[in-house]
């Protein structure tokens, strides 16, 4: 398994990593995600280890720390072999302080995690969404603290608009204080907003990009097509999808450019997919999950081997969709602005 540099720190994650949102399946909204037991959980972990995937991502709120808890367990014995990335900022019951990125919260949730999952520290630990009712500098302080004391290694965001990034790591810089070193952000073939604006800011100030929902919650897993447009059992048939509505002939457009892709490379379309995104700038890891051991097979297939430049070029013409301002003002002008092509060359 191939190995890369989160931003610009010196700490190392495999190329694919894999998000534990299945595990417990508690909660009328997780529950559609999946719900392997420890047993299961354990499996998968093994079977992760197995590929040289060592990263497991989860979050205090998948369904509402069981997900933390099973991880805690399926990885018992076995803390030394992999990394854990685990995240808060959204609440976790009715107090009016068990909810978003002050010091109280920040500090209390990374204790309550490191209890789910039974260990001593975090290596990555993540602001699930930005917090405008608490100063920056108070949330960029608390987590240095964290990193201070030994309890986290690297902190990350997720969610941020450009200027809350730039804002929190003008902060950092200004006080010293310890940098977000990468945003885990959504982004696919049918979600490339990030290209706009967070992917030209991670280039700039060295931020690595751990990619979540790539296959757009399933909507990229190839079983979506004209003739079966809500496939039965999925995320999004249930309601537990996320990310906004598709225009469909541009969607089915796009498949269509995928499995011809998928047809030249004995790949699958999900396989592709996430290809196509180990090839874009930025990228430190792309966070995969799976409901049962075929489906993380499959996904584990993503890696080792490069779709074709060609190829490449194609998906990026097929999933290409109209620019907001002041992005089709800044596309139009590349010469001075060449962080606007979506190539970034």
């Amino acid at each position: 398994m191939e190995h890369r540099l989160l931003g610009g720190s010196g700490f190392s994650v495999p190329v694919l990593s894999f998000g534990t949102g299945t595990f417990a399946g508690e909660g009328d909204f997780f529950s559609k995600w999946g719900n392997s037991d420890v047993a299961e959980a354990t499996r998968i972990v093994d079977l992760c280890l197995e590929a040289g995937v060592n990263l497991f991502d989860t979050a205090d709120v998948y369904s509402n720390g069981s997900s933390e808890e099973i991880l805690g367990r399926a990885i018992a014995g076995k803390r030394d072999k992999l990394l854990i990335s685990t995240k808060s900022t959204f609440g976790m019951s009715d107090e009016p302080n068990d909810v978003g990125s002050s010091r109280h919260h920040i500090i209390k949730a990374c204790e309550d995690s490191l209890k789910r999952l039974n260990t001593d520290y975090i290596d990555i630990y993540t602001m699930h969404g930005f917090d405008a009712s608490t100063p920056v500098e108070e949330t960029v302080r608390a987590l240095d603290n964290l990193v201070q004391s030994g309890k986290v290694r690297y902190v990350v965001c997720s969610n941020f608009s450009g200027w809350h990034l730039m804002k929190s790591l003008a902060v950092a810089d200004r006080y010293g204080w310890t940098r977000y070193v990468g945003h885990q952000a959504y982004y696919s073939l049918v979600g490339r907003e990030y290209e706009w604006e967070l992917m030209p800011l991670a280039l700039d100030q060295k931020v690595g990009t751990l990619v979540w929902s790539p296959l757009a919650g399933g909507r990229l897993s190839g079983k979506f097509r004209r003739d079966n447009p809500n496939p039965a059992g999925t995320r999004i048939a249930q309601g537990a999808g996320e990310g906004p509505a598709l225009p469909e002939e541009w969607f089915y457009h796009l498949v269509d450019e995928l499995d011809a892709v998928a047809a030249e490379t004995g790949k699958t379309v999900s396989q592709v997919s996430l290809n196509w995104l180990l090839q874009r700038p930025t990228i430190s890891t792309v966070i995969i999950g799976a409901r049962n051991e075929e489906q993380l097979k499959q996904n584990l297939g993503a890696a080792g081997w490069n779709l074709t430049a060609e190829q490449v070029k194609r998906l990026d013409i097929a999933s290409e969709r109209e620019r907001i301002y002041p992005y089709w003002h800044q596309f139009g002008f590349q010469n001075r602005n060449p962080l606007a092509s979506p190539s970034y060359k």
